[in-house]
């Protein structure tokens, strides 16, 4: 595991991705392992995250589903939460990620080892995975960015179905943040109505990523505008992500407790999301560009 300091460094270099200001970065640089309370989103969805790194829980009769294992650390984190929510940890059957980075996948190996689930990925970023890091487009250089390597037990295309007992998890290619980055999306009933989720991968563009001239990442510029193109495309109601800072995970769960029945679901968040990030992206490749 890296020294607390290693980690702050990278929390500060990756949290500037995120659009957030330098006033706040030090005050946020810790809350990816934050606690934060595990809570049904709706049927059998559930949160099980920290603070900053947002981990989901899809519950079946035949095992569950973990999307997201974020840092090795923050397993003991995940156990207890999904726990807390009513279910055992060694049920867990499937791990699938957001995409390969350590935030967000650097707890599999791990997981893997203690409950033995089948681990799937995108086939896009298997190399990564598998390497620990080291053959990430932009940050294969970087040792602060390794994690554990594990096995890969099934590649996944974009849109193959993922499923376990009565649940099926649709894996978008949004590639671009990460050659596999994965948008899920999934049928959620909860009463008598049935929500489309959708998992926002990750619509960022980096500090330092080359969106120009790029040999380690030819047409990273095409899969960026085909991402936004899928994004459009998806019918939304539950709006979710990899951070919650993408769909104000703390404000709708505060609106939760205090009788918001479905503060989650939210079409016009997760289009203002899409609309910003795509602006955010045109203005970056222009830039680059030079016009």
């Amino acid at each position: 595991m890296r020294t607390v300091f290693q980690r702050l460094l990278i929390v500060l270099m990756l949290l500037a991705s995120l659009a957030v200001s330098e006033n706040t970065l030090l005050g946020q640089a810790n809350d990816w392992l934050q606690p934060f309370p595990p809570f049904r989103i709706a049927g059998n969805l559930y949160y099980v995250g920290s603070r900053g790194l947002a981990s989901y829980l899809v519950t079946t009769s035949e095992g569950h589903i973990l999307i997201n294992s974020n840092l090795e650390e923050s397993v003991p984190m995940l156990r207890a939460s999904i726990e807390k929510v009513g279910f055992k940890y060694n049920d867990l059957k499937i791990v699938l990620i957001s995409h390969a980075h350590f935030d967000h996948n650097a707890g599999s190996a791990l997981i893997k080892k203690q409950t033995g689930a089948k681990y799937m990925v995108m086939a896009e970023d298997v190399s990564a995975v598998e390497s620990g890091g080291t053959t990430d487009f932009n940050y294969g250089n970087d040792k602060g960015t390794y994690y554990p390597r594990t096995t890969v037990d099934r590649a996944l295309r974009d849109k193959d179905e993922v499923k376990l007992g009565d649940a099926v998890l649709v894996a978008h290619l949004t590639a671009g943040h990460t050659k596999g980055c994965t948008t899920w999306t999934m049928k959620v009933r909860d009463g008598g109505t049935t929500y489309d989720a959708v998992i926002v991968c990750s619509p960022n563009v980096n500090p330092g990523y080359k969106l120009v001239n790029n040999a380690a990442y030819p047409g990273i510029a095409d899969d960026y505008a085909r991402m936004f193109r899928t994004l459009t495309s998806l019918p939304c109601d539950l709006f979710l992500g990899a951070h919650g800072s993408y769909f104000e995970l703390e404000a709708k769960y505060g609106r939760m407790q205090k009788g918001d029945a479905s503060p989650f679901v939210d079409p016009a968040g997760y289009k203002k999301l899409i609309a910003a990030k795509t602006a955010e992206f045109q203005a970056a490749l222009k830039t680059q560009r030079g016009r």
